[in-house]
């Protein structure tokens, strides 16, 4: 098959895609929306399979308990809101109704507009906790996508597995970093670019910003890896390890709080085998409204930051 060039385009996009090839594909898929579907994309899945959709209103916390009643049934069960109100309106729903019986029920999250890039929504729409969240549920896979073509994969994989799991999408355009060509796997890191001094480890719109960082690195005769660490729970620990053998200095990048997201899944993999040094980037204070693009540099989530990050991890080395 011809490989499809990277396209440019949101992560929610991907949604109603991944859910149409899942039914296509003969897998028993269900999805319901919370009064935001035009916004998460589900209403495009509910065009083409109006038996297959439904949409509950302002009802995040009965969403969740519907989409076990149909997991219960045997469907795979989507259910998709904001990332501020799925899990942060309903956790104790999922904790309860989809984490704890019988090990996992197969109910998958999608939980668009992560992260500070939901823009002119403002700080309490603006989701810095929900990795946090979905991560200390025990069965839960969690997944941050960087392009569109990643996303769609990564929720026809999850769609495709037995276990409940939160894949973040977000609301602006993001440049296409894989072709049709690329293949998701979960638990595993894709590396984008060899290095010797340091590694970049990224997951959502914060790869291509570690791109960025890594050529502005190469410029000051600096090597970086970059690695898309798509997957935060089961993160890929062999990928981590190599790393700091490798490079021995790392830094995270995330869309999200440094405690309880992508940074620290890092830390621990590297408490337990290879201690070295780690900055961590990310959004450690609440937030405000302005346009997506202006958060990032306002929130410093740039490629400016992260080479810095870079230059003081290396300097840290024994």
């Amino acid at each position: 098959m011809t490989s499809v060039a990277p396209v440019t385009a949101a992560t929610r996009e991907a949604y109603p895609k991944a859910l149409i090839q899942l039914a296509e594909e003969g897998v028993d898929v269900v999805a319901i929306d919370a009064d935001l579907s035009v916004s998460t994309m589900g209403y495009q899945f509910g065009e083409k399979y109006p038996d297959r959709w439904m949409t509950v209103g302002v009802a995040e916390a009965n969403m969740v308990g519907i989409g076990a009643g149909l997991a219960a049934t045997g469907k795979t069960a989507f259910i998709a809101s904001f990332a501020a109100f799925l899990p942060g309106r309903c956790f104790d729903q999922l904790r309860t109704s989809v984490a704890q019986p019988k090990g996992g029920m197969n109910v998958k999250c999608v939980a668009s507009h992560g992260g500070i890039t939901v823009g002119e929504d403002g700080m309490s729409a603006q989701a810095i906790e929900d990795l946090a969240l979905a991560t200390a549920l025990i069965p839960f896979d969690v997944v941050v996508p960087a392009d569109f073509e990643s996303a769609r994969q990564a929720i026809v994989a999850v769609g495709k597995t037995s276990k409940p799991a939160y894949v973040r999408t977000g609301r602006p355009k993001v440049p296409g970093l894989y072709t049709t060509g690329y293949r998701f796997e979960l638990g595993k890191a894709t590396q984008l670019r060899a290095g010797s001094d340091v590694t970049l480890i990224a997951c959502g719109i914060l790869v291509s910003i570690a791109l960025q960082a890594a050529e502005q690195l190469a410029a000051d005769g600096v090597s970086a890896r970059v690695l898309d660490m798509a997957t935060i729970k089961p993160i890929d620990r062999e990928a981590v390890i190599a790393a700091a053998r490798d490079t021995g200095a790392i830094v995270t990048a995330e869309e999200h709080q440094t405690v309880g997201g992508l940074g620290s899944a890092v830390a621990r993999v590297l408490v337990e085998t290879i201690p070295v040094p780690v900055s961590m980037v990310g959004v450690d204070r609440y937030g405000t409204s302005g346009k997506w693009d202006e958060l990032l540099g306002y929130f410093e989530l740039t490629p400016q930051r992260l080479a810095q990050a870079a230059k003081d991890a290396i300097a840290r080395k024994r």
